[in-house]
């Protein structure tokens, strides 16, 4: 089976917003005191992660990518040379953006408290009675691919710093071989860290293929991933 039959399309992306919402977390930023520069860079970080892995991305992440150097490039202009007033509604070009977030946060509230409802009512029905008060595990969908993303640009930075002649000698990789390998790594059923994962690759394409795989591993849900908290160290293990 070829790469081809890989081709992974990210179904889970909610949209740019929720690419923004992520980056703001992450660095738990107050939403009205986000700083254009630093934004603008880590989203198209993540641009530039797509691009690597070839991944099917949405055009509406490309638009905000436009907007967001555009928006950036008002703030390091000149106030005698900004837009005039009427293509420019806001003076702060910051603004715009947060207004955005805004709305899409009492959406993202809602649909929360929609869902604790649902999980709530269908725990009155249970028949099961719990007798052990254990951490609930994060469900697979709760540790998203921005997640995984974000932790596989920081192994490409490690990757990119140590590189040397093997690229060059590297050995053919598949994403079947590595689906392979990580389903033997972790067949005993032993969770892994998700850096484990990468620790013998030697190069660049070795480490876009070895993603791929798991990847692929999560769409067919043949693969869990998890995490203690928020922005945790990722692990990995077989579903059951």
């Amino acid at each position: 089976m070829s790469d081809q039959d890989y081709k992974v399309k990210l179904e889970v992306f909610e949209g740019p917003l929720d690419l923004l919402w992520y980056l703001i977390k992450r660095d738990e930023v107050d939403i009205y005191d986000i700083s254009l520069e630093r934004i603008t860079q880590q989203y198209l970080a993540f641009m530039e992660a797509f691009k690597v892995l070839d991944l099917d991305v949405a055009g509406e992440f490309v638009v905000m990518a436009a907007n967001l150097i555009y928006l950036k490039s008002r703030t390091l202009l000149p106030v005698s040379v900004q837009p005039p007033e009427e293509e420019a509604e806001e003076a702060d070009p910051r603004w715009e953006l947060v207004r955005q977030l805004l709305e899409y946060k009492k959406f993202k509230d809602v649909a929360a408290q929609l869902h604790q409802r649902e999980v709530a009512q269908e725990a009155l029905f249970s028949r099961v009675p719990e007798f052990e008060d254990t951490p609930a595990e994060r469900p697979l969908g709760d540790v998203s691919v921005f997640d995984l993303i974000n932790a596989f640009n920081g192994i490409l930075k490690r990757i990119n710093q140590r590189e040397d002649l093997r690229e060059i000698f590297e050995e053919n990789f598949t994403v079947s071989d590595k689906i392979e390998l990580i389903l033997k790594l972790l067949s005993g059923g032993v969770p892994m860290l998700f850096t484990e994962l990468f620790a013998s690759v030697a190069s660049r394409a070795e480490i876009v293929v070895t993603f791929l795989a798991v990847l692929e591993l999560v769409r067919v849900k043949q693969l869990r991933v998890f995490q203690e908290g928020a922005f945790g160290e990722i692990e990995v293990r077989m579903a059951s």
